[in-house]
């Protein structure tokens, strides 16, 4: 069977695919209201016919077609077009999936809620497999999975596990002390995650209760639990994280990132082994696979690796990886039996399945990034980003099982221990009630777009393999604006499909000119200038910071023309960011129309800033 054309699952940019979305869903709506019309259909109806002719009823009904319209008025007028096939460059939003739309929608008429399986029978078991689909994605064949909200409450959860499994020791020592006989603090708060798991399966339920209640569900030994360790660049729900986990932003370690913005190992390195000399405890790290601002992908092998070394000497840490964004293009290494593939079968595998259609590839230290996904412990992943499912869709997978019972909470008016899940999904989550229609949502994508290279790993590539030519595209471009020449200057060539950019005027000698020149342009290409719908370009930006970046941008600044002097000057430098989602401009006429289109609305928004 030849792979399936993505291109069909989207309704499309111009609405191509909009008569079967309407077919579809009109036939998903009829099954819905005949469900309801044929249950019992001998008992007496909640609403008599008498009662739809009364004043009261039409009136309400009337009501409801007028705040439909004003809800299609303010959508129509106050939304983005992400589904442009080439006008919207900006955020980590493009065109939904169509399965996903339909099938959220549909679910939506059931209201099921995921917390129990009462409530829930059919979304509930689709989420069970799309946790299982995230565990085989993620490398965890004994590992587990399951929806949430968004990254940031995926994020929390991570540490959330961290906290609770670094925490067990020490309520072994002062529970059940004979369990962990002979071991001091320091080798109690370096046990890894398997020791401790097979210490709590000696235990009875009761005794493991008791355990539970000691460890830092209790409030005790936060403080002694030791460092978290994020990049400098991290997503700001790591702060937020530390701040509700109860350990406290003063826990908190953050390592420079690269050149290249990617954690720096060997600054990572030095960090590890100064606080395992001083008896510091690592509670855990997190590394980044598909940063929000350069799409950068951290060198998680050799993360592991430095784990692996320092765990010979006593010292260990848990590893969360932040795949919120980049977790899908994992797929891109999976062939269609569901294989990882080694590196040196991956350009056949790719030029097989018709992946990349440019000189665009993946390299060696990114693939090796994403293999070793499958060794830690836990992983952040958003099928609302690069999974092209509605908001809101984010999700978690850990590598074993058995770390969910760490954290589990059982309310009896809902659980009931004795069954099994996927009713047991809420007792193993933060959040309580959740939609099923996600979950809904989210299986349909993964049924109608396998997780391997036939599917989401074409889809993904796409975008990858867009952002690479535009980045090529914004090399080459140049521009005379009323005698002054303006160049672009692209950022370091992206590890995933995001791209950021500089507009410099030859003229200008001072960083803060270029910053003021690409906030205005951001200005002009943003709701900041009126209804987006109206925006012949759509784009988004961002801030490199010292606070932030620390040194790390310097290389860039030094393409611009500038020295290190004026960096530590300024401070910052203001780039333009698109993050490249779109799954239609792998054409090579669809990106030389753009492209065009593009390079048109540049020297238009150059012009309004630079001759004002």
């Amino acid at each position: 069977m030849s792979d399936l054309d993505y291109r069909a699952l989207f309704i499309g940019d111009q609405a191509e695919n909009g008569k079967l979305f309407k077919e579809l869903l009109g036939q998903l709506v009829d099954e819905h209201l005949g469900w309801r019309e044929n249950y019992m259909p001998g008992d007496r109806p909640g609403i008599a016919v008498r009662d739809e002719s009364t004043p009261e009823y039409v009136a309400a009904q009337e009501r409801l077609r007028e705040v439909m319209a004003d809800l299609s008025q303010r959508l129509r007028g106050g939304s983005v077009p992400w589904n442009s096939a080439g006008r919207y460059w900006g955020h980590m939003n493009a065109e939904t999936l169509m399965p996903a739309i339909l099938a959220y929608t549909f679910a939506m008429l059931w209201n099921p809620n995921n917390v129990a399986l009462e409530s829930s029978m059919a979304t509930s078991q689709m989420e069970a497999e799309v946790g299982e689909d995230f565990a085989k994605l993620f490398g965890f064949p004994g590992g587990w999975g399951h929806l949430c909200a968004d990254g940031s409450i995926a994020n929390l959860e991570g540490l959330w596990y961290a906290r609770s499994l670094k925490s067990i020791p020490l309520a072994l020592a002062s529970t059940l002390p004979e369990t962990v006989a002979g071991k001091s603090e320091w080798e109690l708060l370096n046990m890894s995650v398997e020791e401790i798991l097979d210490a709590l399966d000696t235990l009875t339920p009761e005794q493991y209760d008791q355990v539970k209640a000691a460890s830092s569900r209790s409030g005790r030994d936060l403080q002694r639990l030791g460092k978290w360790i994020v990049p400098e660049t991290k997503h700001y729900s790591w702060l937020k994280a530390a701040d509700i986990i109860g350990i406290g932003l003063d826990q908190l370690i953050a390592i420079p990132v690269s050149e290249n913005y990617r954690m720096d190992i060997g600054a990572l390195t030095s960090t590890v082994e100064e606080l395992a000399r001083s008896h510091t405890p690592i509670l855990g790290l997190v590394t980044v696979v598909g940063t929000t601002e350069e799409g950068a992908v951290d060198e998680v092998d050799k993360i592991v690796a430095l784990r692996e070394r320092m765990l010979k000497s006593g010292t260990y840490f848990y590893i969360h990886c932040d795949a919120a964004y980049g977790g899908y293009a994992r797929s891109l290494f999976f062939d269609t039996d569901g294989r990882f593939v080694d590196y040196e079968e991956l350009a056949d595998l790719h030029r097989s399945h018709g992946v990349f259609s440019h000189e665009v590839s993946v390299a060696e230290d990114v693939y090796q990034g994403f293999k070793a996904i499958s060794q830690v412990e836990s992983v952040t992943v958003d099928p609302h980003k690069m999974g092209y499912v509605p908001y809101a869709a984010g999700g978690i997978a850990i590598r074993l099982k058995k770390m969910r019972n760490v954290i589990s909470y059982f309310a009896p008016y809902v659980f009931d221990k004795a069954v099994t899940a996927p009713d047991m999904l809420g007792a193993f989550t933060l959040e309580g009630s959740r939609a099923g229609a996600t979950a809904a949502a989210v299986w349909a994508a993964h049924r109608c777009l396998p997780l391997d290279v036939s599917g989401y790993g074409r889809l993904v590539a796409s975008g990858m393999q867009t952002a690479h030519r535009f980045r090529d595209f914004l090399k080459e471009l140049t521009f005379i604006i009323d005698g002054r020449v303006v160049r672009a200057f692209p950022l370091h060539k992206p590890d995933f499909n995001m791209v950021d950019w500089v507009f410099k005027a030859d003229d200008m000698v001072s960083l803060t000119q270029v910053n003021e020149l690409n906030q205005k342009v951001y200005d002009l290409s943003s709701y900041l200038s009126g209804p987006e719908y109206n925006n012949i370009f759509i784009t988004s930006h961002t801030t490199f910071s010292t606070d932030d970046y620390g040194e790390s941008p310097v290389t860039f600044i030094k393409t611009l023309g500038f020295d290190e002097t004026e960096w530590k000057r300024v401070k910052s430098v203001t780039l333009l960011r698109a993050s490249i989602l779109d799954p239609y401009l792998n054409s090579d006429e669809l990106f030389t129309y753009y492209t065009a289109a593009i390079k048109a609305a540049f020297s238009q928004r150059l012009a309004e800033v630079l001759t004002s």
